[in-house]
Formats: C-alpha cells, structure tokens, sequence
C-alpha cells in the first residue's frame, strides 16, 4: 500500500510539536499524557482549513511586510502619461517577426511602432490612447504608403513617406493632424521639394525639419507653443520637443528658444558655456534640455526634478543624446552607453551586453524605454516593461500601492486589537474578580459602549477631530478610535471566564498564601483563559481591519494619498471603473479578501481547538 503524503508544511509543525513519527503513533495510545498545549495545538494543525489560513496569511503577512522594501511608496507620486494603464509587460516586447530586419523603430508613451526593412510598420505594447482610439489601427493608406520616417508622440504617431506625404494616426481632435497652409502646399505640389531631415513628435503637437533650414510645426496650439520666429526660419538644423516647448539647434551650432514664449521659461536662458563653443547635438526631457558640446560635454538646463542635471563622468566623449521623460541616453564615441536621470522604472539600468563598447547602430528613447539596435539586428531594450497589476487614475503603480496599504491596514488591525484587548483584560478582570459594584459600574459602562452605533459613531469621531489632522496623526486616530470602541465583546467574555475561574481550589489557595488580589488576578487567573483570549484578538484582528477598511472605503478614515485596501477600493462606486479598470478594485479586493478569510480561518481553528466539543454541536 503507497504511503500517502502530506504537506510538508504541516508534516515539519507536527514533528517540531510532537516529535518523530513514532512519537506520532504513540501519542495516540492511552497511556500517553500530554500537556494541554501539546493537545490543543495537535487538534488546531489537524485541520486542513487551519493550514491552509496559516499558509495563506503567512504568505500575504510577508508580502505586506518585505514587499515596501522593493516597492517604495512615493506619496507625491502621480504621472498624466501612465493613468489607467492594465496589467501588463509588454511595452518593449518588439514583435517577433520584426527581429533581425529592424529598419527603424520610435518610442512613444507605452507603445513603440517599428518598420521592418520589408516596409511594414508594426506596433506593441499598450496601443490605447482612449476607448475608441488606437494607434495599433494603422490606416490602410498608412499600411500602403512606401514609409520612409516616422515618429510617436504621447497620443498620435506621425509618419512620412518617400513622396513627402505625411499622415498622422491615434488621437487626432485636437489638432494633431492639422497641417499647416505651407505643408499642405508643399504635400500637394509635387514639383515643391522640402526634403524632410528629422520628425519629432510630443504631446498633441508635432514638428518636421527640412534640409533647408526649415522648421514646420502644428498640432494643439494652446497647449504649445508651436510658433517660430521669422528670424530663426531657414537657419535650423534640429529640434528638441518637450510636453509643450521646443528649442532649437542652429546650422551655425548655436542653440536657441526659437518660440514665442520665450518669457519666463526655463529652456530660454540658454547657459553661458553654451555661448561660448559649437554644439553638434541636442536632446530633451520633460522639463529639460540638454546640449551636446563640439569637445563631447553635455550641459543641462531647465527645471531639474529627477537628476538630468546630474551628468556623469563619461569615458569618452558623447556621440549622441537622446531624451526620455526623465532620464538622458548617451551613445559615447567609444561605443559605451551612459543613462542618468530618474531609474524608477530601471530606464537607467544599461544592460551589460551594450554598457561597454558594443557594436550599437542606432539607439530609440521613449519616455520611460530605451531600444538599442546592434549591427546585427537584434534589439536590447531597457526600461519601463508594464505594470504587473496596472495603475490608477493618477498613475501610480497598484501593486506598490497595494503592498504599502496592506502594511497599514494590518498595522492599524493589530494596534487596534491590542488597545481593545488592553482595556478589555483590565475591565473584564477587575469586573469579573471583584463583582459587587466594580462589575456593576464597569458592565454598564460597557453596555453604554456597545450601545452605540460603531459605524456611524466612528464616522462623526473621524470627521470632527480628524479634519484637523495630517494623514499620519488620521491614522493614529482611527487606531485608538477602533481600540477603544471595540473592547466590549472581550471585557465580557474575560469576565465571564474570571467568575468561573476565581472559584477554583488554586485562587482559595493563593488567597491562603496571602497573595495580592491583582496578582491573583493578573497572574494566576488571567494564563488560564489566554486561550480564550487568543481565540478572540484573532476573530478581532479581521474585524478591525474590515471596519478600517470600511471607514478609509467611506472617507471617513485613513485619506489618501496614504493607501490602504479601503481607500484603494474607493473607485469601485463609480461604474466606469467598475467596467473599464477593473484592476482598479479586483486585485485590492481580491488580496483583501484572501487575508481575511485566512485569518477568520485560523480563528475559527484555534476556538474548535481551545474546545473540542464546540465542533460536536
């Protein structure tokens, strides 16, 4: 007959409780004695129920307790380019058929589009712009086009062909596909030649530079400024674009703010080291720019927030620069590649197999990816791969925020079941041993308290002394708000083991011996009934954190942006949500959830173990 096999979890708590499997089989004879404790906790492993609540809470304890140590909750954290994003890790999965004949690719927010050296355009990673838009909806004149250049910004894709016909796909209501009066000459003229040299696209508006010096702009005007000074036109030999700015590089390799709004910004105070030598190249971020010196220095200005000001030492000169969001890509003359700026998202984590003098042909930055192109055709890539669980409305990473949560959530569950139970255990004592008036006045006190309505009460409590309170301080509120409206059920049931307890021979006999009644009490009694008592802080632990849940679900407890599982549920009363970002509540619900019920579980066993009969009735 096979030996059957048990888990090996709960095989290893026996043998450390009970000893070898001999020890196993012997216990079950009659002429064993046993200790209570060894008793009650063979009948509390015994359960399947009670292993799998173990197993389960201890798994979810230890992610809510290691996991903010590799997610790092950022409160201020919020990103318009990441909002509403589903789970994902595709954003630099460069379509298979694309590998080895890779002609040219552009980065755009979550998406890349690729063309082939078959002429075929492809597209990946999170495509959507809004429900009904997507740039992956290539249009069929796009498909047919001889594509010879191309460029993703935030919400549209623009594209040019080898009869100098451009196209613009994705979002296009405001203005993103809008041409100006030249360039819709000069598309439809074919004896008009404007040779285009550099496409760029950014956020709701696009640029073209012609080899002639001529720089085109159009899209969302009042979002941009997408204007050129008449001075600067003919003379321009690259643009940088920025979310609703641009500066210009001269063919006379000076760099200058080209726009009308030119007064009180940041990128038009080009630096003085800049003035005084040629610059060969320029790059962007989101809120800065970056000039490339003819002796390969890089200078850096604007409203550093993220270290792009912060440039590194380089082992050689820079060849080219490229710019994300937040981060700056250098190609060295020496083949090595450099990264600085933010690495949130590891966009500055250069893979050792390009870091060092590696045969690169060509390098694509997005706002948060990197794409480097051997000679070979094969494609390295960097960055922001997707979001395991999604993001918000804000776009913050769910999973950060549901690890950060759950650690104050529990926090506030066990601070609360150790303040109730603390006064529970006093009260319940005194009431209990000395009986007379001090068990009147304290049970009717205790009635009064579970009296009240908790839930609404709790809410008035919350909003009349936390609206003056920070998050943190809101927190330590709603801990002492639910310990001391929750003690009632755990003074009672002290009580009540106290009155059948003090009857006992050992309490006549420490009272013989002269021992203090608070001793006796505290002592002597209180061991007795911890079983009891853990039983109850366990069933506690889970209800205080419903009740947390429910008040931070309400708005009535811990604000955001502190998370918590109930704050992080509040969006699933808005039915858009519900339908269309179900991540959103699914996942903060469904770990909600699993924790719960394992710990409802685990008390469930440890009350049929503390009392065998209860599982009889």
């Amino acid at each position: 007959m096979a030996k059957k096999k048990g888990f090996f979890l709960t095989r290893w708590l026996k043998r450390g409780v009970m000893g070898s499997d001999q020890e196993v089989k012997d216990i079950m004879q009659e002429e064993q004695v046993q200790t209570p404790f060894r008793t009650m906790l063979r009948n509390f492993l015994s359960k399947t129920t009670v292993r799998v609540g173990l197993v389960g809470f201890f798994l979810v304890f230890l992610f809510v307790l290691i996991g903010p140590r590799y997610w790092v909750l950022d409160l201020s954290e919020q990103d318009s380019t990441l909002i509403n994003l589903p789970p994902s890790q595709n954003m630099m999965s460069v379509p298979s058929e694309m590998k080895g004949k890779i002609a040219d690719i552009a980065a755009g927010r979550t998406y890349g589009v690729g063309l082939d050296t078959d002429g075929k355009l492809h597209t990946w990673g999170y495509t959507r712009i809004t429900e009904k838009i997507n740039v992956a909806d290539i249009p069929k004149e796009v498909q047919e086009a001889d594509i010879v250049m191309f460029a993703a910004g935030d919400d549209h894709v623009v594209a040019l062909d080898k009869n100098g016909q451009l196209y613009v796909w994705g979002n296009t209501r405001l203005q993103q596909g809008n041409f100006t009066s030249d360039m819709k000459k000069k598309m439809k003229d074919p004896d008009e030649s404007w040779d285009i040299i550099q496409l760029e696209a950014s956020n709701q508006f696009s640029a073209a530079v012609s080899s002639d010096g001529t720089l085109y702009l159009w899209g969302n005007s009042n979002l941009a400024d997408i204007k050129l000074r008449s001075q600067y036109q003919g003379q321009v030999a690259k643009v940088a674009l920025t979310s609703n700015e641009y500066i210009c590089l001269l063919k006379d390799g000076t760099v200058a703010y080209t726009g009308f709004k030119d007064k009180g910004s940041a990128f038009a105070a080009i630096p003085e080291a800049l003035k005084a030598t040629k610059v060969v190249d320029i790059a962007s971020t989101s809120s800065t720019m970056a000039a490339v010196t003819e002796d390969g220095r890089v200078v850096v200005w604007g409203n550093d927030k993220n270290g792009e000001k912060s440039v590194p030492e380089f082992s050689a000169p820079v060849k080219k620069l490229y710019g994300g969001r937040f981060h700056y890509t250098a190609l060295l003359e020496n083949g090595d590649v450099v990264c600085w700026g933010s690495n949130k998202y590891g966009q500055c984590d250069v893979p050792a197999a390009v870091a060092h003098g590696a045969k690169i042909r060509e390098i694509y930055t997005g706002n948060f990816q990197n794409y480097a192109v051997m000679e070979d055709g094969s494609v390295q890539t960097w960055g922001l791969k997707g979001f395991i669980l999604g993001t918000d409305n804000l776009g913050r990473d769910l999973l950060t925020r549901i690890v950060n949560g759950g650690r104050v959530t529990m926090t506030v569950g066990a601070i609360s079941v150790i303040i109730a139970t603390f006064i529970g255990v006093v009260l319940g004592g005194l009431a209990g041993y000395f009986g007379g008036k001090t068990d009147l006045l304290i049970m009717r006190i205790a009635e009064v308290v579970g009296g009240l309505p908790f839930i609404p009460f709790a809410m008035i409590l919350s909003a009349v002394i936390g609206s003056r309170l920070d998050p943190t301080q809101k927190m330590y509120l709603v801990m002492v708000v639910l310990g001391v409206l929750s003690w009632t059920g755990t003074c009672r049931l002290i009580r009540a083991q106290i009155l059948a307890q003090r009857e006992m021979e050992y309490v006549t006999a420490a009272k013989a011996m002269g021992i203090k009644e608070g001793v006796i009490v505290f002592r002597h009694i209180l061991p007795n009934v911890l079983s009891l008592l853990l039983v109850s802080m366990t069933l506690d632990f889970a209800t205080c954190m419903l009740t947390e849940s429910g008040l931070s679900y309400l708005g009535f407890g811990i604000p955001l942006p502190t998370p918590t599982w109930g704050n992080l549920l509040k969006g699933a009363n808005n039915s858009v949500v519900i339908q269309q970002y179900w991540w959103q509540w699914v996942f903060p619900a469904s770990i909600f959830g699993v924790c719960t019920i394992c710990i409802n579980m685990i008390g469930d066993g440890l009350r049929d173990a503390v009392d065998p009969k209860s599982a009889e009735r």
